[in-house]
């Protein structure tokens, strides 16, 4: 009886004759494998970008914004009035228990200079909660304090993009720049953040205190009201009853009825969050989806090639068969030659996909994760696939009958 080892060696002995056509026949597997695993390697970059870009505005956040409102028969689309303001955000705080931090913001663009250099930037009020609501480490100097917001001191905290652009290697702690015409001390340099969900540059921003945005910088008709607030609940458990909290205590305060429409919208950014990464595993799928075509029409052309093998080696067959091989002898035989092309083909293939993905990601600036367990299915995918496709051509022959087969010509 033959055995696994037996059935090895005859199967790299049969290939090593038709080098070029086991090459061939394995291009197909090469070629899907790689492509399933490239493709993978590239939706889970993808997912993984979009991960860390909305994972940097903070963990277990609320975005209230302010919302549409009717006022003599007029009606403003959202954010058209301002509807909150900077009691609002003291109210959450202090009124609502699954409430960790609040920072209200204002926000405006202003051009800056320092010397001979100016800068068009984004310039936000904030209190001193906001870095620690966004998760932002300060790379240099101290933070914005509650007294620079009750006196609404001139100082800011300056973004990566805008130190760089202003004042390159110098060091930007205690300089003075002008910010519409208005001189501000740098009192601190905020850490590296990089590109936010839609793609903007977030480290492009200057912080100053809300109370000198509201007065000096974005004044209004409106003093006291705030373009946004960040709510930060205590933990992740707790967010889905920030939220109850939060909607239930501008209900009152605005004196919002069941009927009426409500004048500011809150939005969970971890429900934002999930629906990105579902979008983006669906979009995994689909890339996997669409290689494994490549695998299909690979696992066809092995049992064609299988075929054409078994009827070239007829009478190899029947003299087997003639000297005490049985069936399951032969049937072994050729299952294992399409289980060793596929294998070949996958490992090649595999190193293949890891390679195109490093190129996708050096050439094109796309992140790209390849990850083990995708590894481990496509290799036994491959496998798979040799006995799928290898197992119609290798019945064949175990059926053959040995006189016919060594009378085959």
């Amino acid at each position: 009886m033959t055995t696994l080892w037996q059935s090895l060696l005859i199967a790299l002995r049969a290939l090593r004759v038709n080098k070029m056509r086991a090459l061939l026949t394995m291009l197909g597997i090469i070629i899907g494998i790689a492509a399933v695993i490239a493709m993978v390697a590239i939706g889970a970059g993808a997912s993984k970008m979009i991960s860390d870009q909305i994972s940097s505005i903070g963990s277990n956040l609320l975005l209230v914004l302010p919302g549409s409102t009717t006022s003599g028969g007029l009606r403003t689309g959202a954010g058209g009035t301002p509807t909150l303001t900077y009691d609002d955000a003291r109210a959450i705080k202090a009124e609502c228990p699954s409430v960790g931090e609040v920072a209200p913001t204002v926000r405006g663009s202003a051009q800056v200079v320092y010397g001979n250099q100016n800068w068009s930037t984004i310039v936000m009020g904030c209190t001193p909660e906001m870095l620690t609501v966004r998760d932002w480490p300060l790379a240099a100097g101290r933070d914005i304090s509650q007294s620079d917001v009750d006196g609404a001191t001139k100082v800011c905290l300056i973004g990566q993009t805008v130190a760089d652009t202003l004042f390159g290697d110098a060091d930007p702690i205690g300089k003075i720049i002008r910010i519409k015409k208005i001189p501000f001390t740098v009192v601190g340099l905020l850490g590296k953040k990089g590109q936010s969900p839609q793609g903007t540059d977030q480290d492009d921003v200057i912080f100053v205190p809300l109370r000198t945005a509201q007065r000096k910088l974005f004044g209004s008709q409106f003093p006291n009201s705030i373009g946004a607030m960040m709510v930060q609940a205590r933990s992740a458990d707790v967010l889905k009853k920030a939220e109850e909290e939060v909607t239930a205590l501008l209900d009152q305060r605005h004196r919002i009825g069941p009927s009426r429409e409500r004048d500011f919208t809150v939005r969970n950014l971890s429900e934002i969050l999930a629906v990105a990464q579902q979008s983006s595993q669906v979009m995994s799928i689909l890339l996997g989806a669409v290689a494994s075509i490549s695998l299909i029409v690979g696992g066809i052309g092995i049992m064609n090639i299988m075929l054409v093998s078994v009827t070239e080696r007829t009478r190899e067959i029947g003299i087997r068969m003639a000297i005490g091989a049985k069936q399951r002898d032969i049937l072994l035989q050729f299952l294992t030659e399409a289980v060793l092309l596929t294998t070949v083909g996958g490992i090649i293939g595999m190193g293949v996909g890891v390679l195109g993905a490093m190129a996708v990601s050096k050439i094109m600036q796309w992140p790209t994760l390849v990850s083990i367990q995708s590894i481990v299915i496509a290799f036994l995918f491959s496998a798979g696939v040799g006995v799928f496709f290898g197992f119609y051509p290798a019945r064949k022959a175990a059926n053959l009958n040995p006189i016919e087969a060594l009378r085959y010509e």
